[in-house]
């Protein structure tokens, strides 16, 4: 690939991956759309050309896809914002990316997702060819991902769509936030999670493997963590009753990672959240 351009740069994910797709590519090869050019001074001094403008305005996005080969959006409104926004952000300018990217000629289209987007109940974990039917309680993030997976695939466009676990890893307070969750939990309950390395991995072998276009990848690794785990890694109490607590349904949220290590090539660098505590990667 001559140019990708990466949004969401800024992002927690966004910031992880640009550093490493530099080294994978050279910084040549790197284009970043941001709306705030000062919060990516430390990206743009790797070199990357760096094009200021809002993704959900078309003048920014056709500049930023001038001579581009192929497209990362990682831009995503998370958890906590307005459910418009992340309508405006998950789903309409990323279908609206797709739209003027498939104008554009690029030759790989790489939709970041998330493993939210599957319907509960299937009784063992998801797999890419499930029905993308998020709960409701997952809010607009997860509807707003499926519905942007949906009409992306409508346009004539070589996508490529990762759905990312929970990510944590290298400063990201993440993991730690999750305890607001957790500590609802019972202690059995298990989170699947994938690491920083491995979520820039899995889009960069998104962005290089040949010949999968229309194809879909859970990018998840190899072992949740469960709710006792997650008090004990951040040194916080067990919640009083949560030994006694029903875990609902077990694999909620839970995907398999087999199609992206037999098809990519994919091998988490950390398999599990203690193999990144013990290597100092948290």
């Amino acid at each position: 690939m001559k140019k990708i351009l990466v949004t969401g740069a800024t992002g927690k994910v966004g910031r992880r991956f640009v550093p490493r797709l530099v080294r994978w590519e050279g910084a040549d090869a790197v284009r970043i759309l941001v709306r705030d050019e000062t919060k990516a001074a430390d990206l743009a001094g790797l070199g990357v050309d760096v094009v200021q403008g809002d993704l959900r305005e078309q003048a920014a996005r056709v500049k930023a896809l001038q001579g581009v080969d192929a497209v990362v959006n990682v831009a995503a409104a998370l958890r906590g914002v307005p459910d418009e926004e992340a309508y405006a952000v998950n789903r309409d300018a990323a279908v609206e990316l797709g739209r003027d990217a498939a104008e554009a000629g690029v030759r790989r289209f790489v939709q970041t997702s998330t493993n939210l987007v599957y319907r509960g109940g299937l009784g063992r974990p998801a797999v890419e060819s499930d029905e993308l039917r998020p709960d409701a309680s997952w809010g607009a993030y997860a509807a707003s991902k499926a519905q942007a997976e949906e009409e992306l695939r409508e346009l004539e466009l070589p996508l490529v769509v990762v759905r990312l676990a929970f990510v944590y890893g290298e400063g990201d307070t993440h993991l730690a936030q999750s305890l607001q969750w957790a500590g609802q939990w019972a202690s059995h309950q298990r989170l699947p999670v994938v690491h920083h390395a491995d979520a820039s991995q899995s889009l960069w072998r998104a962005v290089r493997t040949p010949g999968i276009e229309g194809r879909a990848y859970n990018a998840v690794d190899d072992a949740p963590i469960t709710a006792y785990d997650l008090h004990e890694l951040h040194g916080v109490p067990q919640p009083e009753g949560a030994a006694a607590r029903e875990a609902g349904d077990p694999w909620e949220g839970h995907a398999s990672n087999a199609r992206i290590r037999a098809e990519l090539g994919w091998r988490p660098l950390y398999p599990s959240v203690w193999t990144a505590r013990d290597a100092g990667a948290l």
